[in-house]
């Protein structure tokens, strides 16, 4: 069976907030902030391939007052990410080891997910990364799991896919592909048990 990860909130955390806590005082106001300037809407045109220059300077003339938050949404982007969900790195690790064929498809701009190969090496364990930006095309796009099936020769049905968004995880289903909607390492280890594949 070939195993087919997200890797955002399955692998590496991501948060905003991380980042925005320690540029606002008041929590509801970054809130609103996130939910009306830099939401995650304007963020998906970036993971669909737009720069973040680009999209900075797209935003910034409509909310001048938060100049400085939203440039650091690019300058800072790398405070947006805390770290790995380890039980999950420990399964791709587990699952390499045991010879499964790894690939992912990640909703992510090209250029940041450049940067952040650079800090992860476990990402190395994949043999093909489908990743949003670069192919500009984001989940639940069906035509993204064709690109990875095709890219890779793979058949839908010999693939179980991963992801922590419910309607990707629809998608994935509907495309023919087996699918596990994540929301812990320990459910995913046991799902993986259950397959026979750890």
């Amino acid at each position: 069976m070939n195993v087919i990860f997200d890797i955002g909130m399955v692998l590496i955390k991501w948060d905003p907030r991380n980042l925005y806590r320690k540029m606002f005082a008041d929590e509801a106001k970054m809130e609103w902030f996130l939910a009306n300037v830099c939401n995650s809407a304007w963020n998906l045109e970036q993971d669909r391939g737009r720069s973040f220059s680009d999209a900075v300077k797209h935003i910034t003339p409509h909310h001048p007052e938060f100049a400085a938050e939203i440039d650091a949404y690019d300058k800072r982007w790398r405070e947006m990410i805390p770290g790995v969900i380890d039980g999950s790195v420990d399964i791709l690790e587990i699952l390499h080891k045991k010879g499964a064929p790894l690939y992912a498809i990640t909703n992510w701009n090209q250029d940041k997910f450049n940067e952040t190969k650079l800090n992860y090496p476990f990402l190395g364990l994949f043999r093909d990364i489908v990743v949003s930006g670069d192919e500009k095309l984001i989940k639940p796009d069906p035509a993204i799991f064709e690109i990875c099936l095709e890219r890779n020769k793979l058949k839908a049905a010999e693939c179980l896919f991963i992801d922590d968004s419910e309607k990707n995880v629809k998608a994935a289903q509907a495309f023919g592909m087996h699918a596990h909607h994540f929301t812990s390492p320990e459910k995913l280890r046991a799902d993986l048990k259950e397959r026979g594949l750890l």
